[in-house]
This record gives structure tokens, C-alpha cells and sequence, in this order.
């Protein structure tokens, strides 16, 4: 794709449907805890419907990344996009029944990892496909941008999210998850109308697998599980810290968290609109700036008692991530060859779910013995990843 204005559609139709996947997630993480609570779960049990749709997304994405490279990054789209919307459905509707008394909470329990994995496993093309899009629609030079671009729409999503979602948790704990399906299927018929295809080679053949091992990317798989290990940890256990420490109830919960993950989101959203751009080093680079910004978040975080400070933690955390998360993908994408690139994104886009497979199970195991002990561990964890990155040479990422 050549034409500046094809290009430009493109960039626009997958900025918003990243918006739309970014206010979806964001909403779940703000009131998942609450709702999980409402139903009679306990921490451990929460952690484990995150934990288990996570292992799903890190085991399926690279699969959708090397069939988009053989189907084409549009329908693939298409299909984690829809495959997202009636998902989410299935899985407040569970919800909803174990709201209303129909279900026992282990049966809830049950059926909501069900329903879960179930979307997990479609919404899991989503990623891959819209980064392997843009970056066949970007030059190496532009690649960072493209992928910050990215990265920016989906942390206005997350911004509006926790905003919106504040406001209809209201009306019910449900109400969020059901707007967000709105959003997400109005983002797919977007897409399905407005992105345009890409011309398909004259020979398909199937891709090789890329290994998670390989390595060029290997130093960045390493980085980016434990990079979003962290971040799983802190998003899965700082609403119950909200809850317990400040005694609020669920809905409560709900609007305190939204308005931290609205704040966090708007930091990482300004460092990838003012600084990113602005910044000419190498992704890996990135990575190394990122991790002492994310520890000081997570000092905060364990030693604070007050709003006021969790807020200002979320806000420094979402600095970080901002830098972090183009980093990664960047770094990965011109790791390797433009006939990878759709493969590359596959299993870039499986680390952050692996990172969520242990993060919350962990998270909220650590949480049940001390309060703080999630951060605390966060914060070794960073500070390993920090010297990690100093061992491997910028030179090609």
C-alpha cells in the first residue's frame, strides 16, 4: 500500500478499532475485582479468570499472527473484533445470572473461565493483525511512530474507558461491559466498511514458524514477559488495595480504580504523543529508560496509604509503560524480515498475555499473605529486568 491516502485510512480505521479494544479491556480490569467480589469469589479465584484467558491469548496469538501473514491482516481483524463483541456478551451474561442468584460461585466460577478462554481465543487476533497491518504500511524509520500510534489509540480508549465506565458502574456493575460491546462491534463494522485490503502476494506459501527462541528476539521476548508480568501484578490486585485499605464498597471500588487506570492511561498517552516522537533511540533503548520510572511506581504503591498517592503511583507507571510498550513492539518488528512481520507480531503480541497468565495468579497469591508484597516483588522483579537490558547490545534493535 502506497497511496498516501489508502495509508492513511488504513492508520485511521485501526487507530479506532485499537481505541475501541482499548476501552474494553480497561473497563473489565476497573471492575472485575468488585464484581468478582459481588459474587462471593475470593482474590486467588479473580486472578485465575485473568490468569486462564491470558495463557489462551499467549498460546493462540502467534497462531492468528501467521494466518494473517496467509489470510490477509484484515480478516483476521475482522474476526477478533466480532469474536470480541459476542464473547464479552457470553461472559456478562454469566455474571449476570450469578448476580441474580441462578449460580453458585463455584459454578460461576466455572463458567465464567469458560466463557472467558472462549473470547480470549478470538479477541487474541486482534493484536497481531492490526500491528502486522501497520507495520506493512510503515517503513523501518516510521515504525516506532506507527506502533506508538497504536499504542497512543489504545491509551485513549483506556482513557475514556475508566472515565465512562465510572459513570455507568452507577447504573450497575454490569453496565460498562455491555457499552463496551457496543463500541467494539461498532469498531469492527468500521473496520469490515472502511480498511481497505491488502494486495496478497502472487504466491502464498505458508510462513515459517517464528520461535520464541530466536535470537533476534529472543532478549525481547525475555523483556517483555517480565515487563508485563509486573504490570499484570499491579492491575490485577490494586483494586482490592483500593478496597481494603480505604474500606469502599464495590461500586466505589469501581470508580476509584477507573479514575487511576483513566490517569495511568493519559500518562502513557503523553509520553507516546510528546516525547516518543520526539526521541531518536533505538527500541531497546526504550525498555532501559522505562523500568526505573516503573519501580519508583511500584515503591509508591507499597508504602502509601492514601488516594492520593495510589493515584500519583498509576500516573508514574503509566509514564513508564508509555515508553516501554513501543519499545517492545518497535524492537521486535525490526528484529526481523518484512515477510515475518505478521509472525513477529504473533509472538510479540503472546508475551504481554503470558506475562498476564502468571501475573495475576501471583498478584493475588502474594496479596493474600501482605498487602504490599505484590509491589515489593514488582519492584525486584524490575530491577533484575533492568540489568538484564544492560547485557545486550542496541545495535540491531
Amino acid at each position: 500500500m502506497s497511496h498516501p491516502q489508502t495509508n492513511a485510512l488504513a492508520k485511521r480505521t485501526l487507530l479506532l478499532a485499537a481505541g475501541a479494544m482499548g476501552f474494553a479491556q480497561t473497563v473489565l480490569f476497573a471492575i472485575l475485582a468488585p464484581l468478582g467480589r459481588e459474587v462471593g469469589l475470593v482474590e486467588v479465584q479473580i486472578g485465575a479468570i485473568i490468569s486462564s484467558s491470558s495463557l489462551t491469548l499467549f498460546l493462540v496469538s502467534p497462531l492468528w499472527g501467521r494466518a494473517s501473514d496467509i489470510w490477509g491482516r484484515r480478516k483476521i481483524l475482522l474476526i477478533g473484533l466480532f469474536g470480541y463483541s459476542f464473547g464479552t456478551i457470553l461472559f456478562a451474561s454469566v455474571f449476570q445470572a450469578a448476580l441474580l442468584g441462578y449460580l453458585i460461585p463455584v459454578t460461576a466460577l466455572i463458567l465464567l473461565i469458560v466463557t472467558r478462554v472462549a473470547n480470549a481465543t478470538v479477541m487474541a487476533a486482534v493484536a497481531p493483525s492490526a500491528n502486522a497491518y501497520m507495520a506493512d504500511i510503515t517503513t523501518v524509520k516510521d515504525r516506532i511512530k506507527g506502533m506508538g500510534a497504536i499504542g497512543a489509540a489504545g491509551n485513549i480508549g483506556s482513557i475514556l474507558g475508566p472515565a465512562v465506565g465510572g459513570l455507568l458502574a452507577t447504573i450497575s456493575l454490569l453496565t460498562p461491559l455491555y457499552f463496551s460491546v457496543f463500541l467494539t462491534l461498532a469498531a469492527a463494522v468500521l473496520t469490515f466498511y472502511a480498511l481497505p485490503e491488502l494486495p496478497k502476494p502472487e504466491v502464498i506459501e505458508k510462513p515459517q514458524r517464528l520461535k520464541y527462541t530466536d535470537p533476534r528476539i529472543f532478549p525481547l521476548v525475555i523483556a517483555g514477559v517480565f515487563l508485563f508480568m509486573g504490570f499484570a501484578i499491579v492491575q490485577q490486585t490494586i483494586a482490592f488495595r483500593f478496597q481494603d485499605v480505604l474500606g469502599l464498597d464495590g461500586t466505589q471500588t469501581a470508580k476509584i480504580v477507573g479514575v487511576s487506570l483513566m490517569f495511568s492511561a493519559a500518562s502513557a498517552l503523553l509520553v507516546q504523543l510528546l516525547v516518543i516522537p520526539r526521541l531518536h533511540v533505538r527500541p531497546f533503548v526504550l525498555l532501559r529508560i522505562s523500568m526505573p520510572i516503573m519501580m519508583l511506581a511500584f515503591a509508591i504503591m507499597a508504602l502509601s496509604q492514601t488516594e492520593s498517592m495510589y493515584v500519583a503511583s498509576m500516573c508514574i507507571l503509566g509514564l513508564g509503560m508509555g515508553l516501554a510498550g513501543p519499545g517492545f513492539m518497535a524492537g521486535a518488528s525490526v528484529a526481523v524480515s518484512s515477510e515475518e512481520q505478521g509472525a513477529v507480531a504473533g509472538v510479540a503480541g503472546a508475551c504481554g498475555p503470558l506475562g498476564f497468565t502468571v501475573g495475576p495468579l501471583l498478584g493475588t497469591y502474594l496479596y493474600s499473605i501482605d498487602g504490599a508484597l505484590p509491589y515489593w516483588f514488582a519492584f525486584v522483579s524490575y530491577l533484575l529486568l533492568f540489568f538484564f537490558t544492560l547485557k545486550f547490545s542496541d545495535k540491531k534493535r
